[in-house]
């Protein structure tokens, strides 16, 4: 399995269908894949109209949380589920666009293995209420001055990056909106590519104004801690030589690291 597309949902019934067509369309012939809905307590038809669908379209998957918890989380159990060694992140109202995922997937394709990448989508114009539009104008240009993550839009849900990435990240509740500093954080690379945006056909908003403001002021200051108390270790290759032992906790003394001839690998 080469890529994993991880959709959570609440009640958007309406949008699975539509979304699923989608990805097929986009998909088929370019990678061997898989659609992973994570439906987070959802109390319409959603979790039936996966169910249907599967009938027809066997790369369809369904994890189900018995109660919400919250999008972070669905995402968490999606990419655990995931057979995939890449994760493309979608939101499940139909506002991100299938067909961009192909191009991203080139771009994942090109990138050398180290350090890790992650490709963030970047919704130049947004189709959303003005509302919406300034909120996130004016939480974007915080957290970029704040977090220095040097990406334009971290809402976008559309985002691929490396499975073993992902769960190596520290998991909190709305991290997905903090992903390219808590990459960096990590020691990987972050590049945003524009990507199309479309208004929402069906269903109603999860989110307010007022709500994602209170929660992102919060997470901010955690997310900044975590940066403030995070290091990335060089690790070196390598193996002792013969006789040699590790320090014991609390020696005064240094265990050497020996790098290992190829003579010593190959026997």
């Amino acid at each position: 399995m080469d890529l994993s597309i991880v959709i959570p949902v609440k009640n958007e019934a309406g949008n699975i269908a539509p979304l699923v067509g989608e990805i097929v369309a986009a998909l088929d012939g370019v990678a061997e894949y898989e659609i992973v809905y994570v439906d987070d307590g959802s109390s319409d038809a959603t979790a039936a109209e996966i169910a249907r669908l599967r009938q027809t379209v066997p790369a369809l998957r369904l994890v189900r949380h018995a109660a919400s918890c919250g999008q972070s989380a669905a995402i968490r159990t999606g990419v655990k589920a995931a057979r995939g060694a890449w994760i493309a992140t979608l939101d499940g109202d139909g506002q991100n666009d299938p067909a961009d995922i192909p191009a991203l997937w080139h771009l994942a394709g090109e990138a050398a293995p180290t350090p890790p990448l992650l490709i963030a989508g970047h919704r130049a114009r947004r189709r959303d209420t003005w509302s919406k539009r300034l909120s996130s104008r004016i939480a974007n240009a915080v957290r970029r001055g704040l977090l220095h993550d040097d990406t334009p839009d971290t809402g976008c849900g559309l985002k691929l990056f490396p499975r073993v990435l992902f769960l190596d990240l520290p998991y909190f509740d709305h991290m997905h909106r903090f992903l390219p500093a808590l990459v960096l954080r990590a020691g990987g690379i972050v590049r945003s590519v524009a990507v199309n945006h479309r208004p929402r056909r069906r269903g109603v908003s999860k989110y307010g104004v007022l709500d994602r403001l209170m929660v992102g002021i919060t997470d901010l200051c955690g997310v900044m801690w975590l940066r403030r108390r995070g290091s990335v270790p060089v690790v070196v290759e390598g193996m002792l030589r013969a006789g040699e032992a590790c320090a014991e906790p609390g020696a005064s003394f240094e265990t050497p690291v020996v790098r290992a001839s190829q003579d010593e690998v190959s026997h």
